[in-house]
């Protein structure tokens, strides 16, 4: 059960995997990456659940990886053979080695992008903001500038109040 979190506070979370029985078998505190594997001695359901009590004001986005069971074998009667293999045969086995290679790559690989791109929107964002202020702030200063230019140039008449001649 590989397990990683790819957007949303700081980027950790609690997890933990219970048996059938209710026996917890895994228990990690705000982790943002980890792997688990686990050879089940019991039949029955097994709960896993990731915890974000510690952080309820960010959410966040896990991904992770359940396999269940063993590979089948390439070839048939492959783990019961008392020969050698062929060379073709070797080279399926290592072309197929090489490709679970490309598999787990290309998986390290998108999360790598997902969390990246989640950053980067929401850096985008915060210089949005950031744009969206200072714009606002420039047209205040604008105005007031204007306004100051202005109150320069016109003519202030004196009141004629009750003194007359």
């Amino acid at each position: 059960l590989p397990a990683q979190v790819i957007s949303g506070g700081h980027y950790d979370v609690d997890c933990y995997v219970e048996d059938p029985n209710g026996k917890t078998i895994y228990q990690e505190t705000k982790k943002q990456y980890d792997s688990f594997s686990h050879h089940t001695e019991v039949k029955g359901v097994y709960t896993f659940c990731f915890s974000n009590e510690f952080s309820t004001f960010s959410h966040k986005i896990v991904y992770f990886d359940f396999q269940v069971g063993d590979e089948p074998p390439i070839l048939p009667d492959m783990n019961n053979r008392v020969t050698a293999l062929t060379q073709m045969e070797s080279a399926c086995v290592t072309i197929h080695e090489m490709l679970n290679a490309v598999i787990d790559s290309q998986t390290h690989y998108r999360l790598r992008e997902a969390q990246d791109r989640s950053r980067a929107e929401e850096l985008n964002g915060r210089v949005s903001y950031w744009s969206v202020g200072e714009t606002l702030i420039l047209f205040m200063v604008s105005i007031g500038q204007v306004m100051l230019l202005k109150s320069f140039f016109t003519e202030k008449r004196p009141s004629s109040g009750g003194a007359g001649t």
